[in-house]
């Protein structure tokens, strides 16, 4: 396969902080790669890592996790999905189910999908092998919108969706307010809504509809940031353009330092 145009390097030669390091090859987030120095399950040519503060040139460092090697790619690539319901949000299953992984283009390795949705739900999924990026979309502390349709039962009053609005807690933590719209389409004992939210926990938006007795039929995300599925149709895949990414990480608050090229 080509190289994608919308590729960019990742080794500047430059050193970097190791939890940075761990989070751009896609190991860990960067809080998550802090614990594993705490639990001394990082190395560094050889020598355990105890210190936040240690820094890695990508270019001649050896890291290892867990006694597995830990490297940049040489570049990052960027992929737009749109999943398909009853596909995994995963690489392979063990239980034999149908993976995004048969959909990726031959000859593309390392690529992991940005988050998930679950196996009855559909719509857009960013595959991508930049750790740090999918770790920014992914964290509410960077407050990327993620955009969903919705199929609920019934006709929920504007008091419980305030409810929702407002947040409710789920395991014991509150949801973080969100954005409610009704859609308007002619669908009779059901009701479409457009959900806005920046966080994503597991089957979040099913569990807070279920709790107000208005579960949901149908789930399409529709937008992460500023990226949209627009018309493309179930089991479609694209590179994101170069403008695309540029605008993923604008929202991220990373620097890119002149553009992809």
């Amino acid at each position: 396969m080509k190289e994608a145009k919308n590729s960019r390097k990742s080794n500047s030669g430059e050193k970097i902080r190791i939890n940075r390091f761990l989070a751009r090859a896609g190991i860990a987030s960067r809080r998550e790669a802090e614990t594993l120095i705490e639990e001394g399950r990082v190395y560094l040519n050889g020598e355990r890592v105890d210190s936040f503060a240690v820094l890695v040139d990508p270019n001649k460092d050896f890291v290892e996790v867990d006694g597995e090697r830990a490297k940049l790619p040489k570049r990052y690539s960027y992929f737009l999905f749109y999943k398909p319901k009853e596909v995994v949000s995963t690489m392979d299953d063990p239980e034999g189910r149908v993976s995004i992984s048969k959909f990726i283009p031959k000859g593309t390795k390392g690529l992991f999908p940005v988050g998930r949705l679950d196996y009855h739900s559909e719509g857009l999924l960013l595959i991508t092998n930049d750790g740090e990026l999918s770790a920014r979309l992914l964290h509410p502390r960077y407050k990327v919108v993620k955009t969903y349709e919705l199929k609920v039962k019934g006709n929920p009053s504007e008091e419980k969706l305030n409810k929702l609005r407002r947040g409710i807690f789920l395991d014991g933590k509150k949801t973080l307010p969100v954005e409610i719209k009704r859609i308007f389409r002619r669908e009779t004992n059901h009701t479409w809504l457009e959900v806005k939210m920046k966080e994503g926990r597991k089957n979040q938006l099913r569990e807070m509809f279920f709790r107000i007795e208005h579960p949901v039929i149908k789930l399409k995300r529709t937008a992460i940031g500023p990226i949209r599925i627009g018309k493309m149709k179930a089991g479609e895949i694209r590179e994101l353009k170069k403008e695309e990414v540029e605008e993923l990480m604008s929202v991220c608050g990373i620097n890119l330092q002149g553009g992809l090229k």
